[in-house]
């Protein structure tokens, strides 16, 4: 049998331009998340099945976990999300830790998915999260969060938006307008999440399977024509919504936040996974070609109690390498890395030059320089393109004058200068490699 060299279905190689792009987009994220004083966390790759399958959803659980038995006879399963992994070490340290807890992870995930665009089966997912903030201000936090990351890249509110929604008020009118019980909430919240992707004559057929008397459909459809908060808004104060002065000061307190300009309300946001329990979230790529979701999240006040610990709120949300890379290259915000950025190509051109090379580029690394030298002599010819094509800012030489005279000749790739420097003055030295 011979061995393949592709890798495993739904997964990717990082040759050196890859991870150029993916370094790129991880520093943005860790910029973004520490400029709002939340702290680096990870976990274990393979947790037990059971911290799964105590609040994720039944289409994670029944069709998207890797999971098998290990040789202690411990049934676990490679990640597929990170939040069950961050309430459970929140778990370990809520009763002693300063509130709100303000954490982010760039993890990687498994999900048994059939790859396609924007999915696939092994990827990265920032993740932040925020445990303990007051009502309100922890999920404005969160939004301003996801949208100043996407800011950071150039992108404006003609790229993507925020939709919203609040699981409160959709349990709410499910239990209390269209007076129905858990069971058929939970094949309603089902149905919404399909809504946007059926036509009119469908979402219809899925609605009266589940709601038989046509004043409940009626109830249910007038629910999701629900599509700003102006509406939401007027629709519950005219069912006395007991909840609704908490609702005017969250969307009062939104107005004023830096993610004001993205979000809007959406009645056909619930979200899949099991354990929110408030606010729910999506970020839309409004790129024609690239229609979709590029992020997610919610509220969730009740997963600590999986570890039989007091209540604690949190919000967070994660996105995706995958998905953020391709709303990245449907706007042209994607920086072309084909060649890796260093800041000088350091040869020789004369045997007797190898060792002041090799000392003037420690000198130089020790100034947290990025300098790769040739090794061997190199041909005076070959030089300047073989600098190029590697991408090299600047190109430093040593010849046989520059053994005989003590010095370095530097030249400015960019910029077409070039200056010849005493090899001592490594200080001068450094200052021209670092404008260039």
């Amino acid at each position: 049998m011979t061995l393949s060299k592709k890798p495993y279905k739904g997964c990717r190689d990082f040759f050196p331009k890859e991870m150029r792009e993916r370094n790129y987009l991880f520093e943005a994220m860790k910029t973004t998340a520490e400029s709002f004083a939340y702290e680096p966390f990870d976990g274990p790759m393979v947790e037990e099945v059971e911290l799964y399958k105590a609040k994720s959803g039944e289409e994670l659980i029944n069709e998207q976990i890797y999971e098998f038995t290990d040789r202690g006879n411990r049934h676990v399963a490679i990640r597929p999300e990170m939040t069950p992994t961050v309430a459970r070490m929140v778990a370990q340290i809520a009763k002693q830790a300063s509130k709100p807890i303000r954490w982010y992870s760039i993890p990687n995930l498994m999900r048994y998915e059939k790859p396609q665009r924007g999915r696939l089966r092994e990827h990265w997912q920032f993740n932040v999260d925020i445990f303990g903030a007051p009502e309100n201000l922890g999920e404005i936090e969160v939004l301003s969060v996801v949208s100043q990351l996407l800011e950071s890249f150039g992108a404006t509110k003609e790229m993507f938006g925020i939709q919203l929604n609040d699981r409160k008020i959709v349990d709410y009118i499910f239990n209390e307008i269209i007076a129905v019980d858990s069971e058929i909430s939970y094949r309603l919240y089902k149905i919404i999440d399909k809504s946007k992707k059926v036509d009119r004559q469908a979402l219809e057929k899925m609605t009266s399977e589940v709601l038989t008397e046509k004043s409940k459909q009626d109830a249910f459809y007038e629910y999701l024509e629900l599509d700003s908060f102006e509406k939401v808004t007027n629709y519950l104060k005219g069912h006395n919504y007991p909840r609704i002065s908490e609702f005017e000061a969250f969307v009062s307190k939104l107005s004023n936040s830096q993610a004001s300009e993205f979000v809007e309300y959406d009645p056909a946001i619930v979200r899949g996974l099991d354990y929110y329990t408030g606010v729910v979230f999506e970020v839309f790529d409004k790129h024609p070609d690239n229609k979709r979701a590029i992020a997610g999240g919610g509220a969730y006040a009740n997963l600590l109690q999986i570890f039989n610990e007091p209540a604690l709120p949190g919000i967070g949300f994660g996105m995706g390498d995958v998905t953020l890379k391709d709303f990245l290259i449907s706007h042209d915000l994607m920086p072309k890395m084909d060649h890796a950025i260093n800041d000088v190509f350091l040869t020789y051109l004369t045997g007797d030059g190898e060792a002041m090379a090799m000392s003037m580029a420690k000198q130089l690394r020790m100034k947290g320089l990025k300098v790769e030298t040739h090794l061997g002599v190199m041909k005076f010819k070959k030089l300047f393109k073989t600098a190029e094509g590697k991408g090299h800012r600047n190109v430093a030489l040593i010849g046989e004058d520059e053994v005989k005279n003590n010095t370095i000749t530097v030249k400015n790739m960019v910029e077409r200068k070039q200056e010849t420097f005493d090899a001592q003055d490594i200080e001068s030295i450094t200052n021209f490699l670092k404008q260039g």
